[in-house]
């Protein structure tokens, strides 16, 4: 690949998204990135990977895009503090819909902002080798797609902002352009609030009959499978339903595990409290 005129400064390059995109810049010739970090942790493992770090101070004013790559709580901050710092007709990207939808980023009249987050890869992917079998966040050989909205800013900054989401988050086989409401109705509402917590209680399932003397592995195999082909049965993955047993069975279980009126997350009042406790300390 040949050089673009796009230099990126990926902030917070050490940190746990932040090494992830590090690894895909790193195999790419096309872009001129500044790794900038400051914590022990992240400069550690910028050090065990080779990579020279650039302060932000220098690395900021010159970059078409700046992408930050850090925690939510401290996002708002650190944004007011490179934002003002950026070139006009620059790019600021973020990883999460949770401090934009918040009112935390700092903006510009002559800056866009495009967010982009990895949709991880699907359960049903099928993956030709054990490592990306095993590749379950992405970002190195299973491939995943990918969501992006522009925030604010023009077309060309979307563009842009794309093509950039779509090399440091490969390899990705669609991008699903959306808005910032959509994502933040995608995460947290859908993914952390609704689906994460159905399977934490899952997983509380599984300790509680384990403790009551059924085999730890036995149990294991026994909700794993069932998953599997519970979630191909209700997403369509194949011709099937569940049996009429099964289904008198959820009937009954949805009243005992949730409460009336639980559909309210997916309301962006409800969201923006979401995503404020996210954002707050």
């Amino acid at each position: 690949m040949s050089k673009s005129n796009n230099m990126i400064a990926l902030i917070g390059a050490g940190g746990k998204m932040g090494c992830r995109l590090t690894d895909n810049f790193r195999k790419r010739d096309d872009y001129t990135v500044h790794y900038v970090e400051i914590s022990p942790t992240g400069l550690e493992n910028l050090r065990q990977r080779g990579v020279d770090v650039t302060d932000a101070a220098s690395a900021v004013p010159l970059a078409d895009v700046v992408i930050l790559a850090v925690p939510d709580v401290a996002i708002g901050r650190i944004s007011h503090d490179l934002v003002p710092k950026m070139k006009p007709g620059a790019l600021l990207m973020t990883l999460d819909p949770a401090a934009p939808l918040d009112g935390q980023i700092a903006s510009r009249p002559d800056v866009g902002c495009v967010i982009a987050h990895p949709c991880h890869p699907s359960v049903f992917n099928w993956e030709p080798t054990e490592q990306g079998f095993r590749d379950f966040y992405g970002g190195v050989s299973a491939k995943q797609a990918i969501v992006c909205a522009l925030m604010s800013g023009s077309e060309a900054d979307y563009q842009l902002g794309e093509r950039v989401a779509t090399d440091m988050y490969s390899p990705v086989s669609r991008v699903h352009r959306i808005t910032l409401e959509q994502m933040a109705i995608l995460e947290p509402a859908l993914v952390e609030t609704l689906a994460q917590t159905c399977m934490e209680v899952v997983r509380e399932g599984y300790d509680t009959i384990v403790a009551k003397g059924v085999p730890a592995d036995a149990a294991r195999d026994f909700v794993l499978g069932h998953l599997r082909i519970q979630i191909a049965v209700l997403f369509k993955e194949v011709n099937g339903t569940f049996s009429d047993a099964a289904y008198k069975i959820s009937k009954r279980a949805k009243p005992v595990l949730f409460r009336e009126g639980w559909k309210k997350i997916f309301e962006l009042d409800d969201i923006r409290e979401q995503v404020r406790d996210i954002t707050t300390k």
